[in-house]
């Protein structure tokens, strides 16, 4: 018989601590089974059977920790990001076929658009505990789905073209999870201190899935605040956190001032997924934390984890993604053959945790499961010692009059400059050579660098074909809803395609 998300919580302690939050009562591993039960209660009350969706969009916390697992247990569940403008909320509900909304009792954006598209919204009010709540239904569904579905569908991002649809199963979710819970060797005494958004695959499956397949607890908070950080730390008795490298860079640029606290609450690891970890930041971060830092490879078809690092004694190697952690993980040429250690192709995986297709995308699915393996879409080289080094997005490398060039090159020099705290490397269009290379920088705080200073730099440690020929200078780099970079398009977003 297939486990359930009840099974994963069933099989803990009644009154080991689950969920956290600040100014709530702790929730028990009991008290989110009995939450679970109560949940699959209320929903087949109002006509949502196993396979009906149900969009979460909920403020980021333990009410959306604890939602989404009652919800994906019982359904079909589908979050999606709170900051959508209502424009945005009808194209997603109506793509992803949602029989209703759950959401706060607050009016929003969402209520208009799901009300605008006759679905019927259920109401989730909060309790005393950190991710207790109560639902009421406004009305039933028009159409019960009884046939098992997917326990979440998910968009992926959708830079160049329209989202594809993402449908990852319950065995697929706990599948992931438990590759986290063994690459991280999380146990019962760690808790993890949740700062990603819970609409995100590496939110739901490393922030919140696997710490609770290890009996772990998570303290849940209102979303990512460099401000906020070091104050949640001191507060949590966090052992681990995860996030992206925007975020750590954030953290780490208020980490001299909040040395106390780092001492006081140690940390046993960092983990970094979900883009890049440009090396210079992995050295500070470990230097600032006195900690290791496990950067992994991750992505939404694979139910996030792919490949890590190691703990100590194991490696752990600045600017490689690890070894296979959980599926199987290769590099493919374009003819279908699997290249030999230290050839470059594109990464493919197959194992439990990666996704059966894309939903109503033929096309999609012919190209990206093709060979028997999921495409990544990603250019990598493979060692002799199975560790992964990216070379960045197919789609995303720069082609200068037929010389190929990788951004993630090109990120790294920069990012090694004293003057440097943010760098992206990126395509502009050019008349004859097709692509130009482009970077936007910032700079650290109270410090000035130049252009020419940046192209001086490096052009002493790059191919002259790969050196920018634009460097703009930012405030702020354009990020995305979970906080990539946003390297698609930002000559446009920028003024200069």
């Amino acid at each position: 018989m297939t486990e359930t998300l009840s099974d994963l919580l069933r099989r803990q302690p009644r009154e080991a601590v689950a969920l956290l939050a600040p100014e709530r009562e702790a929730m028990t591993y009991g008290g989110l089974a009995d939450l679970c039960a109560a949940v699959m209660k209320t929903l087949r009350a109002a006509g949502l059977g196993a396979g009906n969706r149900l969009a979460l969009v909920l403020p980021n916390g333990p009410d959306m920790a604890a939602g989404f697992v009652a919800v994906a247990n019982a359904l079909t569940a589908a979050p999606l990001n709170l900051a959508y403008t209502e424009e945005e909320f009808r194209f997603y509900l109506e793509d992803l076929r949602a029989d209703a909304l759950l959401t706060d009792g607050a009016p929003s954006p969402a209520r208009r658009a799901a009300a605008a598209l006759g679905l019927p919204i259920y109401t989730l009010t909060p309790g005393k505990r950190a991710g207790d709540f109560t639902i009421a239904a406004e009305r039933p569904i028009a159409r019960t789905n009884d046939t098992a579905g997917p326990a979440l569908v998910m968009h992926t991002s959708g830079t160049t073209a329209r989202p594809k649809l993402v449908l990852l199963s319950t065995a697929n979710l706990l599948a992931s999870a438990q590759n986290i819970r063994r690459s991280l060797r999380l146990s019962p005494a760690d808790r993890g201190l949740n700062i990603m958004p819970l609409f995100h695959i590496h939110g739901l499956v490393a922030g919140l899935l696997a710490p609770l397949a290890a009996g772990g607890s998570i303290f849940c908070t209102p979303g990512f605040n460099a401000l906020k950080f070091f104050g949640w730390l001191a507060g949590s008795g966090s052992t681990w956190f995860t996030g992206v490298p925007t975020m750590h860079q954030a953290i780490l640029a208020r980490a001299d001032r909040n040395r106390d606290i780092i001492a006081a609450h140690p940390l046993r690891f960092i983990r970094s997924s979900s883009a890049s970890l440009p090396a210079p930041v992995f050295e500070a971060m470990e230097q600032a934390f006195g900690c290791p830092v496990i950067e992994a490879y991750a992505m939404t078809e694979n139910a996030h984890q792919m490949t890590s690092n190691d703990l100590p004694p194991g490696q752990r190697r600045p600017g490689m993604v690890g070894r296979a952690a959980g599926p199987e993980v290769a590099i493919m040429a374009e003819d279908g053959r699997l290249l030999p250690a230290g050839e470059l192709g594109e990464v493919v995986t197959r194992g439990a945790n990666v996704t059966e297709g894309y939903e109503n995308n033929p096309a999609a699915n012919a190209s990206a499961f093709a060979h028997g393996w999921f495409h990544t879409g990603d250019q990598g080289v493979m060692g002799e010692d199975g560790f992964l080094r990216l070379t960045g997005r197919l789609k995303e490398l720069i082609n200068r009059g037929g010389e190929k060039i990788s951004p993630l090159e090109v990120d790294a020099v920069l990012l090694a400059h004293p003057a440097v705290a943010q760098a992206l490397c990126f395509a502009l269009p050019h008349d004859t050579l097709g692509e130009e290379v482009a970077a936007a920088i910032v700079p650290r705080a109270g410090q000035a660098v130049t252009e020419r200073e940046v192209q001086d730099f490096a052009r002493a440690r790059l191919a002259a074909f790969k050196v920018p020929k634009r460097v703009i200078m930012l405030e702020d780099i354009p990020k995305g809803p979970t906080g990539k970079l946003q390297r698609i398009g930002l000559a446009q977003k920028l003024g200069l395609g």
